[in-house]
């Protein structure tokens, strides 16, 4: 499930995004995102994600069917996808399952690593526990848009690595923020982490 060696991990192989939509997101929590920015290397350690899954989630933005907003969700696994809402938020996605079954993992919160320095300058007066703490403040702090969308998370400047380290305590609840299909239970976090959006 894994290809070519950073100097600190492991990038994260097409197969590991081409599963289930839950299993992946549970297997992403304590992952490494790292970005090659123009500004710098980042990386962060992810503490907290959401699966929205295809056409029976009310909640998925596949559910109505293929779009030109969308279309990244029913292409193959492990490509970025990254959507604005509310007119002044970005928000970063993993395509997950087979091609043609639209389904992704969204990033919620995540850890501050390398590149703290550019992510302070993206988000000044936050706390650095909370730069990465809620999607929109993940993208506005790594200084993702929907430019970043479609992006091979395999082999581009957007990776997702294994680093190995201690285990993550991953919990679950229903997922946060939205009104369809609220109580599903596919929220899952990092409990032990001060850099969830919500405890």
């Amino acid at each position: 499930m894994t290809v070519a060696k950073s100097k600190r991990g492991t990038v994260l192989a097409r197969s590991f995004y081409d599963r289930p939509t839950l299993e992946v997101a549970r297997d992403l929590i304590g992952k490494h995102i790292v970005y090659y920015s123009g500004e710098g290397k980042m990386s962060a350690r992810i503490v907290e994600v959401e699966a929205y899954i295809g056409r029976d989630d009310p909640a998925c933005h596949a559910s109505n069917g293929l779009t030109e907003r969308n279309q990244v969700m029913f292409g193959k696994a492990g490509f970025s996808y990254v959507y604005f809402i509310y007119g002044m938020y970005h928000c970063l996605n993993f395509v997950t399952e087979a091609e043609g079954s639209p389904a992704a993992v969204l990033l919620r919160a995540a850890e501050p690593g390398e590149g703290l320095d550019i992510m302070r300058r993206n988000s000044p007066g936050q706390s650095d526990a909370q730069l990465l703490s809620g999607p929109g403040k993940f993208c506005r702090s790594f200084g993702l848009t929907r430019e970043h969308n479609g992006m091979d998370l395999t082999n581009s400047l957007l990776v997702i690595e294994n680093r190995g380290g201690p285990s993550a305590r991953v919990a679950t609840s229903a997922r946060v923020g939205i009104k369809k299909a609220a109580k599903r239970p596919w929220r899952f976090f990092d409990a032990g982490s001060s850099s969830v959006s919500r405890s």
